[in-house]
């Protein structure tokens, strides 16, 4: 194990976004390349779990290339422990997490928690970090007493290979328990997406899908293509939802049953809001109830509009797909109706006062490949892109701060920033009344949105960036520095 270095990373913002251009192989778009119709129909299956015991969570991690099944072809995907996604880790407040990772990659990776409210620093959820091939790596994430409940996951975030190593299969959920609720079945649906070539591997990305973040040819939930679900009539489950795919927004819904907002990211909602759909941007959770009536139908995502690149051409339109199909039949059951009321896990920010304001701002600007260079487009912050050594935010230990976050450019991006949570008080100036938390915001083209950010635990530097991880790879990154 190693830091990257200033010019490992400013060649890897390179490679990540356009070495993958060279012998790119995009799947038609009259078809899958090999032809036929896609394998779907499977029940569901969810990953193997792994719980703590007595405060302890151990886990070994493989990362490796590794053949698998997906619609129906044997296909090379990169792989935790040989699945994907890897297997589901279920820890509560408090607890420790331990892995030894070990990389059988051929290219540098390293982990990141996201969503846990963990030390930036050492052998924690650190960005910095970089595991060579063949490398070893003991980590260890130990969560406050009073880490807020939710959906959170792992996957890798070692700058330049990001996008490449997600996409191709890296991924597993990470799921912060809280109190039971009265549900029939709790089920975990982590959804992702993928372009295969006609030999069974992972297909590369063009510079267009660099630019505009790529969206893979087959959508999966938990590595299955439009797998099939089953309940009876009456029942209530709670599904906890991951949004993993590389750069595609997911607008979910589920016609003909009742769908219950819970929660988004670490926030929650103080009672279940019956809901249409859910909007979930690249990195996000949902945490929902859905009541089963009789019927057949469609887990959807309805489609995105997510922007465009104006004269250069092309929309970013995440399609209406059918995620699962599910059938509801059989004698009627029943749940108790009782739910928790559940009170804000974080105290509210706005009583607090504001010891700095900030205004970062998406830049997307002409690269030197227009010029005859290297990039196409120069993707960052504040008109500069990722540089390992620069801090951009220098941040008081302890205070709280608000941050205008603006979007000048033709299409969405969404906002992560590790290790503390963020409270939305304003979009596109108008305030918000509820306490809602996350820790992607998506902030719509020509769009801004206002946060405030409580700094109090967790010293340490570690990084803002966007979601759309082409974009991230690409420099769309910039370092704060807490202490």
């Amino acid at each position: 194990m190693k830091p990257i270095t200033r010019r490992q990373a400013l060649q890897l913002g390179a490679v990540g976004g356009l070495g993958v251009v060279i012998g790119g192989i995009g799947l038609s778009q009259t078809g899958l390349p090999w032809g036929g119709r896609v394998a779907d129909g499977d029940l569901l299956v969810e990953p193997e779990v792994l719980r703590s015991s007595g405060g302890l969570l151990q886990v070994d991690l493989v990362a490796a290339r590794r053949e698998v099944t997906i619609a129906g072809r044997q296909v090379q995907a990169l792989t935790y422990g040989g699945t994907l996604p890897g297997r589901t880790w279920w820890v509560r407040p408090g607890d420790t997490i331990e892995v030894q990772l070990r990389n059988e990659l051929d290219t540098p990776t390293n982990l990141h928690t996201h969503g846990l409210q963990v030390s930036p620093s050492g052998n924690s959820d650190n960005p910095f970090l970089s595991i060579d091939p063949g490398q070893s790596f003991g980590y260890r994430f130990t969560l406050p007493e009073d880490h807020p409940s939710g959906v959170c996951w792992y996957h890798p975030h070692r700058h330049g290979s990001v996008a490449d190593q997600l996409f191709g299969g890296l991924y597993g959920a990470l799921i912060v328990e809280d109190e039971k609720m009265p549900v029939s079945r709790e089920r975990v649906l982590v959804v992702s997406d993928i372009s295969l070539t006609a030999g069974g591997q992972i297909a590369t990305a063009s510079g267009m899908d660099v630019m505009m973040g790529r969206e893979g040819d087959l959508l999966l939930v938990n590595g299955q293509h439009r797998p099939h679900m089953s309940a009876r009539p009456g029942e209530r489950e709670r599904w906890r939802v991951i949004n993993a795919c590389t750069s595609r927004y997911l607008r979910l819904a589920l016609p003909g049953q009742r769908l219950e907002l819970l929660g988004i990211d670490g926030g929650h909602e103080q009672a279940p809001r019956e809901v249409r759909d859910v909007l979930l941007a690249p990195g996000n959770r949902a945490d929902l109830l859905v009541s089963m009536s009789a019927g057949s139908g469609e887990f959807q995502t309805l489609g995105y509009d997510r922007g465009g690149m104006g004269m250069m051409g092309g929309r970013n339109l995440s399609g209406a797909e059918a995620i699962a199909t599910f059938t509801v039949s059989g004698q009627e059951t029943s749940t108790p109706d009782t739910v928790p009321v559940r009170s804000p896990v974080l105290r509210d920010l706005r009583e607090q006062p504001v010891a700095r304001r900030r205004e970062i701002a998406f830049t997307m600007g002409m690269g030197s490949m227009m010029r005859g260079g290297g990039s196409m487009m120069d993707l960052g912050f504040d008109g500069r892109t990722f540089d390992i050594d620069r801090v951009d935010q220098r941040v008081a230990a302890g205070a709280v701060e608000e941050w205008l976050i603006t979007n000048p450019t033709p299409m969405d991006h969404p906002f992560h920033l590790h290790v503390w949570p963020m409270q939305v008080i304003e979009t596109d100036g108008q305030p918000v009344s509820e306490q809602v938390w996350r820790d992607v915001v998506n902030v719509p083209a020509q769009g801004r949105v206002r946060v405030l950010i409580d700094f109090a635990r967790h010293p340490g530097r570690t990084v803002y960036h966007c979601h759309i991880l082409d974009h991230e790879d690409a420099g769309m990154m910039a370092i704060v520095d807490v202490g």
